[in-house]
C-alpha cells in the first residue's frame, strides 16, 4: 500500500474538521468542497497555507 501523499493527507483533514463539527453536513458534499478548493489552489506557488483553504 502507498503512502498517502502530504496533499491528500492535508485534503482529508480539512475534510475531516468541519465533517466532525457539523455531524449533519453531507460527507460527499464536503469532500467534493475540499476538492474543488484544493483544485484552484493546486499550483499555488506558497502551499503553506494550504491546511486554510
Amino acid at each position: 500500500m502507498m503512502a498517502e501523499s502530504e496533499d491528500a493527507l492535508t485534503i482529508r483533514h480539512v475534510a475531516e474538521r468541519p465533517m466532525k463539527a457539523h455531524p449533519q453536513l453531507d460527507a460527499g458534499l464536503v469532500q467534493s468542497s475540499v476538492q474543488t478548493a484544493y483544485e484552484e489552489l493546486r499550483y499555488a506557488r506558497v502551499r503553506t497555507y494550504l491546511p486554510i483553504l
